[in-house]
């Protein structure tokens, strides 16, 4: 069976997680996206909630399936987001931003009562760092907090490390987050002590925010061929 088969059966199965009257973060990529469009279904079908998206894409996404939208700054609580995640481990910590949108996902998942993973098998890793490592940094001096980022890497035991500026399709021009920063993609191979990672990076002058995601998600649900499995901390 497909992946897409995977992430819209871990889609369907978050929708369980969500009532009426809740206000509901909107999370970003392809998972998340198959989410928002099962959500719009049930608004069309008399669910009345809230939704505040993570990124520019999913808000329009979410406006498109009618759904009704506001900034998180005009909320008072989130009960519950839905997102997905580049990589899961057993301890449910995550890799994030493949889509460049982590900065603002992380501020939805924190501000959350409850995060919700969804997200197809390949994502789930014994350990962390297959996937490179995006870390969204100021475009001020980005070479110099790049150098930096390298060293907090192999700090942490990350002997084969890379970093690199991740840039628009054509290859050119660098690519701009949302709130207009850069992304550096951390290759890593494999991470063996997350936390402490994730204390050195955020130590650096010049990172914004990166994509491990450390004690945020509670839930975490997997799509699998005929359904999917859904795991609880």
């Amino acid at each position: 069976m497909s992946a897409a088969v995977q992430k819209a059966n871990a889609a369907a199965a978050a929708l369980e997680y969500v009532s009426d009257g809740m206000t509901v973060g909107l999370g970003s990529g392809s998972t998340a996206e198959v989410f928002v469009q099962l959500l719009g279904e049930q608004v069309r079908d008399g669910l009345n909630i809230i939704g505040v998206p993570t990124s520019e894409q999913t808000a329009k996404l979410a406006k498109d399936s009618g759904i009704t939208l506001k900034p998180i700054d005009h909320v008072d609580r989130i009960q519950v987001t839905v997102d997905g995640a580049d990589e899961v481990d057993g301890r449910f910590q995550l890799v994030k931003g493949g889509g460049g949108c982590l900065l603002r996902e992380k501020i939805i998942a924190h501000a959350s009562d409850l995060l919700v993973v969804i997200v197809d098998e390949t994502k789930l890793k014994a350990q962390l760092g297959a996937f490179p490592l995006p870390v969204e940094v100021d475009p001020f001096a980005f070479t110099i907090t790049a150098k930096k980022i390298y060293d907090a890497l192999r700090a942490s035991g990350i002997a084969h490390a890379d970093v690199n500026l991740r840039r628009r399709g054509d290859g050119l021009e660098p690519f701009l987050t949302d709130g207009g920063h850069y992304i550096l993609d951390c290759s890593c191979g494999a991470i063996p002590d997350a936390p402490a990672l994730a204390d050195r990076l955020l130590r650096i002058p010049g990172v914004v925010e990166h994509g491990l995601f450390i004690g945020l998600a509670r839930v975490v649900i997997v799509g699998e061929d005929h359904g999917a499995r859904v795991m609880e901390l």
